[in-house]
């Protein structure tokens, strides 16, 4: 907390200009003025200050007819106090006009800006978490940026000397890939003793310390259909993923499997773990997407800070258009707050 006692507000970096983050993020303050206005509690979005350009935002909600009043300020405490009445913005200008649904290169700077300013904000204590809107990878390489994506980019940020670890989390299902955005021919070298035990032991962690339990129970995925059928459908399961698992209950850390991807994620099954750590992305990210589409959270475990993120992309399709629902963002901001506050308990 502040010296005042005020919790540090949330930082939401811009995200492609080109794409929803705007336009989510006008919608996300709406809806925290909205509960704010009826005395609602449940859901209660937390103050948030977005790192972006004000002169787009504004534009932007006159275009979609969103009555969200903007207004630039100067530090993350002035944007807290302000919250209540107008969304604040750090100004974060743009090289080139904005064209929703056509990424322009020429704004890259700007986003991985925005990026560095967050994570810097958080670690002097003027921000609790960073929260990101989804980036256009395209147009960053285009424009010189060198990560896969923001989960290696803020780890490099962060100096870590290993690979960050992804956790995708909805309502009743919290997922980590060990491999994360590789192919599927890449993925598979990749799943390995070493990879697994990293995943599963930051995952633990990250579940004591972010998420309050005190026993986290993980479910480890086979890679193989049938769990490799006793070998028939491939070793991997035999010669890497239960020796890890054994690996990870003699640190004590409560893991079983390795167990069928197919039979992993229905409702019974999901009642049996606190997450699952799957082989690949897609293995981890579909049944997540199907139980909980709208309001799934990307976080990064790991991290000397919280970071969180809507589970989609920029949408490029509907950007501009007034169709993008703030649902995920919303979770990622709520989700983001609630971590940050057992991390200062």
């Amino acid at each position: 907390m502040t010296e005042s006692g005020v919790r540090p507000p949330l930082a939401l970096t811009m995200g492609e200009p080109a794409g929803i983050g705007g336009e989510i993020a006008l919608k996300a303050w709406a809806e925290a003025r909205a509960k704010a206005g009826a005395a609602r509690a449940d859901g209660a979005v937390p103050p948030f200050v977005l790192l972006d350009d004000p002169a787009r935002l504004e534009a932007l909600a006159a275009r979609l007819g969103l009555p969200v009043p903007v207004k630039a300020v100067g530090s993350m405490a002035e944007g807290a106090a302000l919250f209540g009445a107008a969304l604040p913005v750090l100004p974060q200008p743009l090289a080139a006009p904005v064209t929703p649904g056509r990424p322009d290169p020429a704004n890259g700077a700007a986003v991985i800006a925005s990026i560095d300013r967050a994570v810097e904000l958080v670690r002097r204590g003027e921000a609790s978490a960073v929260v990101t809107n989804p980036i256009q990878k395209s147009a960053l390489y285009a424009a010189g940026f060198r990560h896969p994506g923001h989960t290696e980019y803020l780890a490099h940020l962060a100096g870590l000397t290993e690979e960050p670890v992804m956790m995708l989390a909805a309502q009743d299902l919290r997922v980590v890939p060990v491999t994360i955005h590789v192919s599927v021919r890449d993925a598979v070298p990749l799943v390995t003793r070493e990879a697994i035990l990293h995943a599963g032991r930051v995952t633990a962690a990250a579940l004591v310390r972010d998420f309050g339990i005190a026993r986290p129970r993980l479910a480890v995925a086979a890679l193989n259909p049938h769990a490799g059928e006793g070998g028939a459908m491939g070793r991997e399961e035999i010669d890497i993923i239960a020796p890890a698992v054994a690996d990870l209950r003699a640190e004590g850390i409560d893991a079983v499997g390795p167990k069928p991807a197919d039979t992993l994620f229905h409702a019974a099954a999901r009642r049996g773990y606190d997450a699952a750590l799957c082989m690949y992305h897609d293995q981890a990210l579909i049944p997540l997407k199907t139980i909980d589409f709208d309001t799934g959270v990307n976080i990064t475990l790991g991290l000397p800070f919280v970071r969180t993120s809507p589970d989609h992309g920029t949408a490029l399709d509907i950007a501009g258009t007034g169709k993008a629902g703030a649902s995920s963002l919303i979770a990622a901001l709520t989700t983001a707050a609630a971590m940050a506050a057992r991390r200062r308990a």
